[in-house]
């Protein structure tokens, strides 16, 4: 089995070279700042810990959804143009020229690796009107672990049923945080702690990437509460926390 680099850019952006593939997860590379939006305001705390000139090449954006600056920021939308193929929602695609809209359980084949959309929920049942829709992704390919990202995702009915119909899943990337803007009251647009420890239970066979968790400013949950849930709960070993900057064998 081959192992897997990541490169953990901050929030929710990371670099997989993966079955000779570059990938990048929702890219987000702008300096600290202020993003308004519909009722509310995203601050971002912390810039990219890998500058988008000194990134290397990008084969594939997984891009959860489009329509937050949190996953998508301005510089990661400049971007996705010199990317060969960015994957995406439906929704995406419809808005941003170049994107391939796929819907939860559809492929895409680039190189040697098989791209599956599996879904996701950003907030609890019946949030698509305000959160709108986001995406995961399965990755697969002979002699490589099987991948899970996440993206967006704050059920564990989602998370439960995607290990059903994908059992050997190898590494999930989760986003966490628990990000909450007000928008559900107490709940999370993404895993909280409790949600993360609980998913590493449906994904039995998985280390766990916890992203997306400190460089926000809505975010309840940062890493440590996550490390904290994992040690408490006796899986602390399969946590494997990305340094910021720092290429990792996964």
């Amino acid at each position: 089995m081959t192992s897997i680099t990541a490169s953990y850019v901050g929030g929710p952006t990371v670099h997989l070279r993966y079955a000779g593939q570059a990938f990048l997860t929702d890219p987000t590379f702008d300096p600290p700042g202020e993003y308004p939006g519909t009722g509310t305001t995203l601050r971002k705390l912390v810039g990219p810990a890998v500058p988008l000139a000194e990134l290397g090449p990008v084969d594939v954006v997984l891009l959860s959804h489009d329509q937050h600056a949190d996953n998508l920021d301005h510089a990661g939308r400049s971007l996705l143009a010199s990317v060969p193929t960015v994957l995406s929602t439906p929704d995406a695609a419809a808005r941003i020229p170049g994107v391939r809209g796929l819907v939860p359980w559809e492929q895409a084949t680039v190189g040697a690796v098989t791209v599956t959309a599996v879904p996701a929920r950003h907030g609890p049942e019946g949030a698509e009107p305000l959160s709108g829709v986001v995406t995961g992704f399965v990755l697969r390919a002979d002699g490589w672990p099987t991948v899970y990202v996440s993206g967006d995702n704050a059920s564990l009915d989602v998370v439960d049923a995607i290990a059903r119909r994908v059992p050997d899943i190898e590494v999930a990337v989760l986003f966490v945080g628990g990000a909450n803007v007000g928008r559900f009251g107490a709940e999370p647009l993404t895993l909280d702690a409790a949600r993360a420890s609980a998913a590493a239970d449906l994904l039995p066979g998985a280390r766990i990437v916890p992203v997306h968790h400190t460089d926000w400013a809505h975010f309840v949950d940062p890493l440590a509460a996550v490390e904290e849930r994992f040690t408490v709960h006796g899986r602390r070993d399969r946590l494997v926390v990305l340094e910021r900057g720092r290429p990792t064998e996964l």
